[in-house]
């Protein structure tokens, strides 16, 4: 089983803000990098982790979590196109995979995923989707048909809605931009903690 918080960065430096607290599950999601410089990030994200007995989860560049010897790989939908599923499975790694509405959720279950994210639960102001706000009782129908897969609630979540999105069926709740865009990110992760402990 997961943890039941999960929040998501994009640059190592987060790391040594969010370990000391008490974080055990952490993603990092890192764009516009050249190869080079995004291997290093990773590696460092990877050390931090492993000093601090805390599991990172690598979005979407697989190549890379096969070869720095992660534990984990996030996985979107277009992602799951190009990857290479039985190289990552090859290699140990567990995998959480993003959906949006039933179709998606169909073809997550068929790559017997570690974990499946739901998302936006609420509006979300990180990346423009088709999807808007799905809404909590969402959550209670995706737990139905996971059948024992552990949920991952993800979009517009802050600490005062992780308690009603853990209530409808989340087994753990994802947060990015309530941390990241908070005066004091260290007292919310805090506050995150007590809220899902």
């Amino acid at each position: 089983m997961i943890p039941r918080f999960y929040p998501i960065f994009d640059h190592p430096d987060w790391l040594r803000r969010a370990l000391p607290l008490g974080v055990k599950f952490v993603q990092l999601r890192i764009k516009d990098q050249p190869q080079d410089r995004l291997r290093e990030m990773l590696a460092e994200g990877r050390d931090l982790c492993r000093a601090h007995g805390a599991q990172l989860v690598v979005n979407d560049h697989w190549q890379l979590a096969i070869e720095l010897g992660f534990d984990w790989l996030h996985l979107g939908q277009e992602d799951l196109e190009s990857a290479d599923l039985m190289a990552i499975r090859g290699a140990g790694l567990k995998l959480g995979v993003s959906t949006h509405d039933e179709a998606e959720l169909d073809r997550a279950l068929t790559v017997i995923p570690d974990y499946i994210a739901l998302g936006p639960v609420w509006p979300t102001i990180l990346k423009k989707m088709k999807w808007h706000q799905q809404g909590v009782e969402k959550l209670t129908e995706w737990k139905r048909l996971c059948a024992g897969v552990p949920l991952v609630a993800i979009g517009g979540l802050s600490v005062e809605r992780a308690p009603l999105a853990l209530a409808a069926g989340a087994d753990c709740v994802s947060v990015v931009t309530d941390i990241t865009l908070n005066a004091d990110p260290e007292a919310r992760i805090g506050q995150w903690l007590e809220a899902t402990a």
